[in-house]
């Protein structure tokens, strides 16, 4: 995309490990591959989301950490940042605001890939996860304004965290998109990521699962000129002056 053309960081938010990798994996691993720094913030723990009932809370949060860690690798990321919220019972609060205001203070992306913070109108039997939705609302707060104002959460600021401003947020699950990724080649690097969540898919097979996301990319890319596309609500905020903080780095 010409447009995006001194861009070079990108941050992806979302509520729980494995959520990145069904909604965003195939954009994240192609954008790792052109030279982006790339960053997950993961909202909860993971604690709950088991029916294992021999599994304690804080060992499903351990595996879940090191399942996203190990995604993460796969996918070319940078870092993965873990907030720790309890899993279940995510709220947008000023506290989770703050948090990820900080994630974005500390790691300056350009881009910001979150959720969708609405049940949108609930015609699918997919009816949303409310912790999808408060991560999506905090992630949108903490990137206007919150991020921006050095007096939005002054500890921050003189904790040494700089203001940021967000260039642009890809919005997931939006039902009226305006951008298509094109991920074409991609397809087998976001399967691969998604399988390291073995908690999650452990049942699954790789063919199983290859062909579901291609078949799931194939109908999302249909007619936009592409094989294979992840698309988003784009919000554009406008460029930043890139030469002053290259100057900085």
């Amino acid at each position: 995309m010409k447009d995006l053309n001194g861009y070079k960081r990108g941050m992806t938010v979302v509520a729980h490990a494995d959520d990145a990798e069904f909604g965003c994996a195939a954009t994240v691993a192609k954008f790792c591959d052109e030279g982006w720094e790339w960053v997950y913030v993961m909202c909860t723990d993971g604690s709950r989301g088991s029916s294992e009932k021999d599994v304690s809370p804080g060992e499903l949060a351990e595996t879940r950490k090191q399942e996203q860690i190990n995604a993460g690798k796969v996918l070319g990321l940078k870092a993965v940042e873990f907030l720790g919220y309890t899993d279940g019972i995510l709220e947008p609060t000023l506290e989770v605001r703050r948090d990820i205001a900080r994630e974005i203070r500390r790691h300056k992306p350009d881009v910001v890939i979150c959720q969708y913070p609405s049940r949108g109108d609930m015609t699918h039997f997919w009816i949303g996860h409310p912790d999808h939705m408060a991560a999506g609302e905090a992630a949108l707060s903490a990137i206007f304004p919150t991020a921006r104002d050095h007096l939005s959460f002054p500890e921050l600021y003189e904790d040494g965290f700089e203001p940021h401003n967000v260039s642009e947020v890809w919005v997931m699950g939006h039902p009226q998109p305006d951008l298509w990724i094109d991920t074409t080649g991609y397809m087998e690097q976001s399967v691969d990521a998604l399988l390291e969540h073995k908690s999650q898919v452990g049942g699954w097979k790789r063919e199983d699962a290859l062909r579901m996301l291609s078949d799931w990319r194939r109908r999302t890319a249909y007619g936009h000129g592409m094989m294979y596309a992840d698309s988003y609500k784009r919000i554009r905020f406008g460029r930043r002056n890139r030469d002053r903080e290259d100057d900085e780095e």
